[in-house]
């Protein structure tokens, strides 16, 4: 059965497994077939699922309107999470710009009223920016933007997505009261947002959502140093050059160390993260039904067992593939 968890101080209810719809977009992860990606999704939404997690960006309005025809034909309610692009196409975000650079109130709300045309909803349970930088706290006239969009009831929470490999980056922001969501990389390799990011979390109750908690494959246990990707996708850069070999001998060690077979290596991945309690769901990209049943078991409301929490520990491992 499928354990829910309060998102932060929205006080939604979310399913611990929720679902990533990015791979679904077709633009950086190549390979996915529309008819099965709703199969796969209307599957998750079956077993409990009640999360998902789009962005404007991804296939350019393609994975946004995958989602809102799934959305639409449930008759139970289903969250959807989407994000709002940098005006200046810069992601991450880099330090020493101004926000009006990425976001102004203008570009925050046809931002929204784009996706909600593609998704044809006509409310976005969270909303969140794309990319950011601490600097914007207090800077230009973003905020207004999304007060409007919430007085208005196109949107119903405000969120963030957090630079890759930059958990302290969102500190301020938290600690300013104006966000209710914030969606981080955090896994098994990259355990730093456990330093500051998820206790800031927990005290001013802002919600979690994690992102690439299989570090886009690589703690699946299915990367060997002879994977191939199709031509295009991104993953040939994120492990590029020796980088496979590199991943594919941690991973042996940690299964080794934990006596798990390479077969469950997921499974702990996404438990690990589901582990702490700051955390409100996990959002995997599952893009074939077989992926869905497997992930969906997991969000049980049990974690992995405290010693096995304890032995990943000194497997953290602090690089950032996509540099």
């Amino acid at each position: 059965m499928m354990n829910y968890r309060t998102l932060g101080k929205t006080g939604l209810n979310v399913s611990e497994i929720g679902y990533g719809a990015w791979g679904i977009g077709k633009t950086a992860w190549l390979g996915a077939d529309d008819n099965e990606s709703l199969q796969a999704l209307n599957r998750a939404i079956e077993l409990g699922l009640n999360f998902i997690d789009t962005a404007l960006v991804y296939g350019d309005g393609h994975s946004e309107k995958l989602v809102g025809q799934v959305v639409r034909e449930h008759s139970e309610h289903i969250y959807v999470a989407s994000k709002i692009p940098p005006k200046n196409g810069n992601w991450p975000a880099p330090g020493g710009i101004p926000s009006s650079d990425a976001f102004t109130a203008e570009h925050v709300i046809s931002s929204t009223e784009k996706s909600l045309s593609h998704l044809k909803l006509d409310v976005i349970d969270v909303q969140q920016f794309h990319v950011w930088s601490d600097e914007w706290v207090g800077q230009g006239d973003w905020l207004e933007g999304v007060q409007t969009l919430k007085d208005q009831g196109k949107i119903r929470h405000f969120g963030i997505s957090i630079n890759d490999h930059q958990p302290a980056n969102a500190i301020r922001l938290i600690e300013s009261g104006v966000v209710d969501t914030v969606q981080v990389i955090y896994n098994i390799f990259d355990q730093s947002p456990e330093d500051e990011l998820l206790p800031a979390c927990q005290k001013h109750n802002v919600g979690v959502i994690v992102r690439v908690a299989l570090d886009e494959g690589a703690l699946t246990g299915t990367i060997t140093p002879d994977s191939e990707f199709s031509e295009g996708d991104f993953r040939n850069r994120y492990f590029r050059d020796d980088r496979k070999q590199q991943v594919y001998d941690r991973i042996q060690r940690i299964t080794e160390e934990l006596n798990i077979s390479t077969d469950q290596m997921a499974e702990t991945a996404l438990r690990y993260v589901l582990s702490h309690p700051a955390v409100s769901t996990v959002i995997p990209g599952m893009r074939s039904v077989r992926n869905v049943e497997r992930n969906m078991a997991i969000g049980d409301g049990k974690g992995l067992p405290q010693e096995q929490v304890e032995l990943l520990k000194k497997h953290r491992w602090v690089r950032n593939f996509y540099e």
